[in-house]
């Protein structure tokens, strides 16, 4: 497993701030973002890796975590690498023996910060796995290994699928090959689809049957439980059900007010700006936002923000001091 410098990722000082680290995902979510890049395999690639960095360096939490496993990954170079759960700062997956591919994680990431159980990695055992035989007299007596009709159950995996806000407006089929390390220490691969449901939420679980830890004797195995964490987007937030896009207006549009065509993941809206609109101001378009599993849908909405240009030539300087000349505004006073 190869360290994932997040740093570097997203072309940040290690001193970064949480706005400096926002900022530059955004502007490399808009070169890689898989709708507009024309190389879609590596954009694929790039967008993941992007959204797994901000996903740790933006949380306070993990990025204390992640600061103190590159430290201590680089104070080891050269040494054989112990188990994750002996690393400082390591998460709750940490000392899996499952990997995925095609779930929108590296093994990095998976190993330090992924939301697996603790048995063979990210598997989990129930209270009691073995089965129970029903004699002639009603009474329960439980199957011991090596007994007749021995069965333990093999236990459920649990890991973290990222999921696009594409795919929560129109569902899909993902390819996803899990690989586990085998009591023999020898790594077996199993590649199958997982069916992404419309209108899935964050933190919903999808569950692929029979995909967990094998059995033992005549028991099956688990099951595969996958927990859906929605992927960033260039463009928008999630609020609960709700979609938020940050309207960007010039100063005279703001101003004047104005009609613009807003994106959405579905398909682009008109919006009016109203006369004298404010910055913190909020506008709403229901019926607009993440879709939910009876068809409803939650709303778009758009904090209005300011934005004045960085630049100005000679003509549009000489308008703006014409303006300020000319106007009796003045935002200190009451």
């Amino acid at each position: 497993m190869d360290f994932k410098d997040y740093y570097a990722v997203l072309g940040v000082a290690r001193t970064a701030t949480k706005d400096e680290i926002h900022k530059a995902f955004r502007k490399l979510a808009r070169q890689y973002h898989p709708d507009v890049a024309k190389d879609k395999v590596n954009a694929d690639r790039m967008f993941k890796e992007i959204n797994e960095a901000h996903e740790v360096l933006n949380d306070k939490e993990k990025r204390r975590q992640y600061d103190e496993i590159q430290s201590d990954w680089k104070a080891r170079q050269g040494q054989p690498r112990p188990q994750a759960q002996n690393w400082p700062g390591a998460g709750a997956g940490a000392g899996k023996s499952y990997r995925f591919d095609g779930t929108g994680f590296s093994d990095f990431f998976e190993e330090f910060f992924g939301s697996g159980g603790v048995y063979s990695g990210f598997g989990k055992r129930g209270a009691d796995p073995f089965t129970y035989a029903t004699q002639g007299d009603g009474k329960k007596t439980k199957s011991a290994p090596g007994a007749k009709g021995f069965a333990v159950r093999g236990a459920d995996v649990e890991g973290d699928i990222a999921v696009s806000l594409e795919e929560v407006f129109n569902g899909s089929v993902r390819e996803v090959t899990m690989r586990r390390t085998n009591r023999g220490g020898v790594e077996e691969r199993d590649t199958f689809k997982v069916r992404i449901p419309p209108g899935v939420h964050e933190g919903q679980r999808l569950r692929v049957s029979a995909k967990g830890d094998p059995g033992m004797g005549s028991g099956g195995p688990g099951d595969l439980f996958l927990n859906i964490r929605y992927a960033l987007h260039p463009q928008f937030r999630v609020q609960d059900d709700d979609l938020v896009y940050d309207l960007e207006l010039a100063p005279w549009e703001a101003v004047l007010g104005t009609v613009l065509r807003v994106p959405t993941p579905d398909g682009g809206v008109s919006v009016r700006v109203p006369e004298g609109a404010q910055a913190g101001m909020q506008l709403r378009v229901r019926g607009r936002g993440l879709p939910h599993s009876d068809g409803q849908r939650g709303d778009l909405l758009l904090p209005i923000l300011i934005d004045v240009p960085d630049k100005v030539s000679d003509r549009e300087r000489q308008l703006w001091q014409d303006l300020a000349s000319a106007s009796s505004f003045n935002p200190r006073q009451d």
